[in-house]
């Protein structure tokens, strides 16, 4: 599932073409996702204009100027792919802000292609879900935050309100191992398996350590380790792992720069090899999902 870096990457590249146009057509292919569509979804969204956007934990919110907020989720395997309409091979500026010769859509739609919206100055997007596990719904806009997917979610990890004393607030109490307690997204919004993994690895702390240990100098090191790791990936464009693409079709490139995620028995970035101890990245399984750590370094 995208996490926090690949959803704000994809929304940046939403922004790119949909930021101040209008919505000239939309359309959906099916009566659901994972739920069914809101009611006359593709009639409330034809005309409406997109006056900006906004990211919560996991989700895109894209707002529109009759008052009402498109809430997108990713699912699993969702993506949203924008790219000129109908029309010859031309040069154009997709979302990264690079130009890439670009075939205009002049022919079927993509498989799994469920929701559809066409700006007036001729940019297709399109929500692209073979499993359907995304998901698609309309809100006031004044009443975002009060949304079931939306009003339980902890904190953003990327604003200054999240401290390491907001942290160990959430995790007191909490007998639960580290790795769990920062996937519950009512401590904290948006970290998924990948980047719980890198920040533990740099905050030096163990996956199985008891959540209600951490507040501390601990917490003190995990913050801005969440916080450097999301950053950075940000800026690679998200991690490219199985159906993530960004929203002009390339790769993010974090998943390069992996220090332990998927690199069972892969030398530890930080250890000297087998002398020191060391037998390189670990892999187990918590919540019958992997965890990668060096054992040796996180504690």
């Amino acid at each position: 599932m995208p996490e926090l870096p690949e959803v704000e990457t994809v929304m940046r590249g939403l922004a790119a073409v949909m930021d101040g146009r209008r919505i000239a057509r939309a359309e959906t292919t099916r009566p659901d996702m994972r739920w069914p569509f809101p009611p006359r979804l593709a009639e409330r969204l034809t005309g409406a204009t997109v006056t900006g956007f906004r990211r919560r934990g996991k989700y895109i919110l894209a707002r529109l100027d009759t008052a009402e907020s498109l809430l997108i989720h990713l699912g699993m395997s969702g993506r949203l792919v924008a790219r000129p309409m109908e029309g010859p091979r031309v040069p154009w500026m997709g979302p990264t802000g690079r130009f890439s010769d670009a075939r205009g859509h002049n022919g079927p739609p993509e498989a799994h292609e469920h929701l559809v919206m066409e700006t007036a100055d001729g940019t297709r997007i399109g929500f692209v879900d073979p499993r359907r596990f995304g998901c698609v719904d309309l809100m006031p806009t004044a009443a975002e935050d009060d949304h079931k997917l939306l009003r339980d979610l902890g904190p953003e990890p990327l604003e200054d309100a999240f401290t390491p004393a907001v942290l160990a607030g959430a995790l007191a109490g909490k007998h639960t191992p580290m790795k769990a307690a920062l996937l519950d997204q009512k401590v904290v919004a948006g970290l998924g398996n990948i980047y719980v993994a890198e920040a533990l690895f740099r905050a030096g702390i163990s996956p199985q350590r008891q959540a209600h240990t951490v507040p501390g100098r601990r917490a003190a090191r995990l913050v801005p380790a969440i916080k450097a790791v999301l950053q950075e990936a940000i800026g690679a464009g998200g991690s490219s792992l199985r159906d993530y693409v960004r929203a002009d079709g390339e790769l993010g490139r974090f998943q390069d720069r992996f220090a332990v995620y998927d690199r069972e028995a892969a030398p530890c970035p930080l250890c000297p090899g087998p002398a020191a101890g060391c037998a390189g990245v670990r892999r187990i399984v918590q919540s019958g999902r992997s965890t990668f750590w060096c054992p040796r370094t996180q504690r």
